[in-house]
Formats: C-alpha cells, structure tokens, sequence
C-alpha cells in the first residue's frame, strides 16, 4: 500500500513515517508544502529519506497560498472569535488538495496526516478528504497508537536509530507559520492567566519597543484585492511580505485569543498577523466609504459564517462557493486606496478614496446643499416615528379610560352561626393560647 503522509519535518511526522511502515507495511511518500514558513521544504526531503520515505515532494504553493486562500478570506472579512485571522485554518485546504494530488498521481491507497484527536486540523484535512478523494482511506496515527507525549515520540525513534537532529527535545511552545500569521500555544500559554513572555513573539516588535517615529503607508485594492503598496504593484506574495515586514517592525498584529474548538474545548492562541491586520483594517474602511448600509449589514452577516466554514474545515463545499459568489458582488466597486499610520502597535487610518466612493461632500456637509433641503426631513420625520406614535397614542389611550368599579366586599359572617365573637376581630384563636386582654 502507498500511503502520502502530509509531512513538516517535525517530531509527529518523523515518527510517524516509520510507525506507517511497520504498522501498515506501506510505501510512505512525504508531501511538505511551502505555504511561507522560514526554511522552507528545500532541507527536508533529505530528513524524510532518512526516517524511511520512499518518495518526497516538496511543493512551493506560497503564491496561490496568498491569491487564492489568504485574500478570499480577507475579502469576506473572515474573523473567528473576534481576533483570530484564520492563519493556520486557511493553509488546509490547498494542503490537502495538493495531498489528494499527488496521491493520484503516484497511484496511493490512503492519505495520512499528524494531527492530535484534540485539535481542529484533523477536521479540515480529513473534511477535505471527503470532499475531494471520498475513496482513499485516511489513517491518523494520533487515534491509533500507543505514544501520548513528546518523551513517547523521542524514545520510539531513539530505538529504532532515526536522528532527529535540529528537533527541540524541550521544545516549550507549538508554533504553526506561514505568510498569513504564525501562532504559539502550549506551555505556559495553556493558563490563560499567564500573559505572554517576551520569548513568545518571533514576528513582531514590543510596541513599547517600536520606532518613536510612525510610518505612513496607502495601501491599494481593486474589487477588493490588495494590488499596491505606496503606489507601487505588487503580486500577492511580495505585497503580504511587503506588509508582514512593515507591520512587525512596528509591533502590529499581536492578537492573544481565547477560541472554541471545533471539539468543543476552550483553547488559548497568540497570534502574529502583522500584515493581515493592516488589510483587514484597510480593506474595512474603504468597505465604509463604498457600500451602502444594508450591503455592509451583509456583509457583517456573511463574516462570521465564513469564518466559521473556513475554521470548521468547510472550505471544499458548495456553501463556500456561494459565499464566494455573495463576496465577488458585494466587492464589485471595492476599489480604492486607504492611507494609514503603523505606530507602536496600533494600524490607523489617515485617510480613504475611491471612484465609486457614495460618500457626497455637498450631501454630507451641515450647511446648505444643493440636492437635500433641511425641511425635506419633515416629512420623513413624521413617517419614520410613526410606528412610536402609534404606541404613545395606544397607551395614552389606555391611561385615559375611567377606572373599573371595585368589587363589593364580601358579607360578614353571622356571628351567630360562627360562634361567640372572638376579641381579636373574629379570627379564631389557636387552640390552647391564652390572650390577654389588650392583644
């Protein structure tokens, strides 16, 4: 049987191509994907060979990663638990599509990958799978063997004389990196209490830190896109590499975040999404000035639906092409350029324009305009608060009507049927209590 193993050179995956070989008597082909991490896949192939690999593919998909996961994306406005981008979410799906790939191309039986059964990953590639190669058999070692902690993992190469040479042994955090962002969880991260140390960030500044001087930047979109950095185009990739340099040297895009898994445990991740956070904040304001207000209420309700699909690993469906479809109308006039400052951590906008801008200077303005009198609200006034007068003339109404008669006492009982009269106003007295007189 041939196996493709989504492989990263790290620990999981090292072991398990070995752990495949003698558990399922597979030929193991290793497929790792440049999606823009630092080092690549070009050092990795030989570490693949050496834990028994029969075959590796290294993929740079950085390009497509941006212009085809990244930007729909940061077009939908695509935000999961109010801050997290979706770095790590988004890279699946062309993973496990290039996986499915190369599977048919070298004519494999089953896909395999290293995600844990308590993570959200196991989702999007095995969702993914199903989407797009229901036929293969999926083998996720994590749900099947008999290692539970990175001491298992070291020990079971460490027998079988696998070198695991540039693996941390006491590696603290579990960082995921690509173009988009780079996350850390893990150690004393798991404790929400625990603000994050200095040793935590790899992209970004300390905003304390940053340059005293802000730097200003224009940033430029057509239907929706980014294209131009200060006027200058750029392709997808260099334009986020452009951005993710700018915004780490001024500390932007540091996110600490509480999430819901999929499998419905809380999680705490730090983000860095530098870049990304200055196109959300960009693309966001030229939305403001381009689309009107019922188009931005879609928009903001066709956000966090995205946000869930992508997270939920979703992205291979019809329900994403719709929303794909949904976006393009809604990003049609989305062209324009905004300006911002990237100070001490903070992305601000200076300015915005655009061609198809809705915003008239003559409408908005407090003084007189030529194409909007002031009595013209009047009427509009008198519509608009009907439905509160309607209410206020209901319950003035009500208040108005004379009150309804109290109804009749009730008679008194005779006393000569209920007893001799008791000094307490005829209630009977309890049994065996004396009462003075006075009670």
């Amino acid at each position: 049987m041939k196996i493709v193993l989504g492989y990263s050179g790290g620990l999981d995956t090292s072991v398990i191509v070995p752990w495949l070989r003698e558990n399922h008597g597979a030929d193991v082909i290793c497929m790792a994907a440049d999606v823009g991490q630092r080092g690549g896949v070009a050092k990795l192939a030989g570490k693949a060979f050496t834990t028994g690999a029969s075959a590796f593919f290294g993929e740079d998909l950085r390009e497509e990663f941006v212009s085809g996961y990244v930007f729909p994306v940061l077009r939908a406005g695509a935000v999961y638990s109010r801050k997290y981008l979706l770095g790590t979410a988004i890279a699946r799906p062309l993973i496990s599509r290039r996986m499915v790939e190369i599977a048919r191309r070298t004519g494999a039986q089953a896909l395999a990958h290293g995600c844990t059964g308590k993570g959200n990953d196991q989702l999007r590639f095995e969702l993914s799978f199903a989407a797009l190669a229901p036929d293969l058999r999926v083998i996720a070692p994590w749900r099947e063997w008999d290692i539970s902690s990175r001491e298992d993992a070291f020990a079971y190469a460490d027998a079988r004389g696998i070198s695991l040479e540039g693996i941390d042994e006491d590696k603290l955090y579990s960082r995921d990196e690509n173009l988009w962002h780079i996350s850390h969880e893990g150690g004393p991260l798991e404790d929400p209490a625990n603000a994050p140390g200095d040793d935590v960030f790899l992209w970004t500044c300390d905003p304390a830190a940053a340059p005293d001087r802000a730097l200003d930047i224009e940033v430029g979109f057509e239907k929706g896109i980014p294209v131009t950095v200060d006027g200058e185009a750029l392709s997808p990739l260099a334009l986020l590499e452009t951005l993710n340099a700018l915004g780490s040297e001024h500390g932007v895009g540091r996110a600490d975040v509480i999430e819901d898994r999929v499998v419905g445990i809380k999680s705490r991740g730090v983000y860095e999404t530098p870049g990304g956070t200055i196109l959300l904040t960009a693309i966001q304001e030229l939305e403001q000035l381009v689309l009107s207000r019922r188009c931005l209420a879609l928009k903001d309700d066709l956000a966090p639906r995205y946000a869930d699909l992508v997270y939920e690993g979703r992205w291979w469906t019809p329900e994403r092409e719709a929303l794909d479809a949904l976006v393009d109308a809604l990003m049609a006039n989305v062209t324009g350029s905004v300006r911002l400052r990237l100070f001490k951590g903070q992305a601000t906008v200076l300015s915005r324009k655009a061609p198809a801008s809705l915003y008239d200077l003559d409408l908005a303005s407090f003084g007189a305009s030529e194409g909007y009198a002031h009595s013209d609200s009047s009427g509009f006034l008198k519509l608009f608060s009907l439905p509160q007068r309607a209410v206020a003339a209901q319950r003035l109404a009500a208040a108005a009507k004379p009150a309804k008669p109290a109804k009749p006492a009730k008679p008194a009982v005779d006393a000569a049927a209920s007893g001799p009269a008791s000094p307490n106003g005829g209630q009977p007295r309890a049994p065996g209590l004396v009462h003075a007189a006075g009670d």
